[in-house]
């Protein structure tokens, strides 16, 4: 009895510590009383994977945020103040993630939380959102938890895993004729989201995935999942994982003949899944929120794309370019736009007011941002790649993507 009336005690402790350090609905209150704002600074804080089997997404997330604030901060700040962010490494693990938190909130006291990495992870963190009354933008998921039910404070900039496997399957049935689709996932909050996305997505067809394989966070243990799949003799794969697992999947299907179209969600780490899987990745497709910025035709057509190589150069001139850092990139635009339109006189709710003043913005990209009082979904499409050769190409062509190019990929692409 003891032990559980002192659990409750705690717990009260730190929900009042949270409640006390949220910002008040009305806007006049003195700028001391706003957390992580002074005269000179505004505190943003992270929690996100910069270690572990998801280290290459957080640290990618984080480089790609800091090339812009970075700039920003150069050029004077945001209305004479300097954006500061605190990150703290989660390893993509759900309680590192919510003890992170509790510290950014309570005793780090910053303004708002800023491009978290990981559906399991930030699932966790809503319940502190909601005391805290905290803005978080630019998750780095798709996950339909931080959509529906619509919470104010929560900010969405990609696209959503809805969004992309509705694509990819459309794509599969109507533009190739496929109906034995199979859904490989991670058993956690961010696979089932996929295969739901998946299941809604076959539903409008009057399909439902052949089977079902799935493999622990954390572990790369897909051989039953890979038994499963194998057997139902599925035509494509919707992978909804992280790219070592899923690279694994991948390579001992193929070393087993087995070698249906593979598509992969944009958590999967891209540039990473093709580096592991070499020779094995060609023809394997993968849909994105964001363009790739190492395509010609990105860099051709796109100022947003030109922009952002420049500025990650100059601030992690030992990166190479890729999507993950984009995302963050266009993570750290948004914010920033937020915090100019919000004014000197900060605050949290003006802030949230002032993202949703944002209609028809060009992150110099191929699709706007817009928000507004009931959507805070910023940007919709979905754009598709295709592994040729180590590297990702623009998928533009799917009527000529058939059984006889899978592995000559060349002719469903362009730069």
């Amino acid at each position: 009895m003891f032990v559980r009336i002192h659990h409750i005690l705690v717990m009260v402790a730190v929900t009042g510590l949270l409640l006390s350090c949220s910002q008040s609905v009305h806007d006049d209150s003195p700028l001391n009383d706003v957390p992580g704002v002074n005269e000179s600074e505004i505190l943003i804080g992270s929690s996100l994977a910069l270690s572990g089997h998801a280290g290459f997404l957080g640290t990618q997330t984080l480089n790609g945020a800091l090339s812009y604030i970075n700039h920003v901060n150069e050029q004077g700040g945001v209305h004479g103040r300097k954006i500061r962010v605190i990150a703290y490494d989660d390893g993509y693990d759900p309680p590192r993630c919510l003890a992170n938190t509790q510290k950014l909130i309570v005793d780090d006291q910053v303004f708002a939380l800023f491009s978290y990495v990981g559906t399991p992870t930030t699932v966790k963190i809503l319940p502190l959102i909601e005391q805290a009354q905290i803005p978080l933008l630019g998750i780095f998921s798709g996950a339909n938890a931080f959509r529906e039910p619509f919470n104010r404070n929560i900010v969405n900039i990609r696209a959503s895993y809805y969004q992309e496997t509705q694509e990819v399957v459309r794509h599969f049935v109507e533009d190739l004729g496929l109906t034995r689709i199979a859904v490989f996932y991670q058993y956690d909050a961010y696979g089932f989201d996929g295969l739901k996305g998946t299941e809604l997505a076959l539903r409008a067809y009057d399909l439902a995935p052949v089977a079902r394989g799935s493999y622990t966070r954390g572990t790369q243990d897909i051989d039953e999942g890979l038994e499963a799949i194998m057997e139902s003799q599925a035509e494509a794969v919707i992978m909804v994982g992280t790219y070592d697992a899923c690279a694994k999947f991948i390579k001992q299907a193929r070393s087993r003949g087995f070698s249906p179209l593979f598509h992969n969600v944009s958590f999967v780490g891209s540039e990473e899944l093709a580096r592991i899987l070499g020779k094995d990745g060609d023809g394997v497709i993968i849909s994105q929120v964001v363009p790739p910025p190492d395509s010609l035709e990105s860099q051709a057509l796109l100022w947003g794309v030109v922009e952002y190589l420049e500025r990650h150069k100059r601030a992690f001139p030992e990166d190479q370019p890729n999507l993950v850092a984009l995302e963050g990139y266009i993570n750290a635009k948004v914010l920033v736009e937020g915090l100019r339109r919000a004014g000197r006189n900060l605050s949290r709710a003006r802030f949230i007011d002032a993202i949703q003043s944002i209609q028809n913005y060009s992150l110099g990209i191929a699709n706007t941002l817009s928000f507004g009082p009931t959507n805070h979904q910023g940007l919709e499409r979905v754009y598709f790649t295709i592994i040729q050769n180590g590297r990702l190409v623009i998928l533009t062509d799917w009527n000529r993507l058939t059984a006889e190019v899978r592995h000559d990929p060349s002719a469903t692409c362009s730069e």
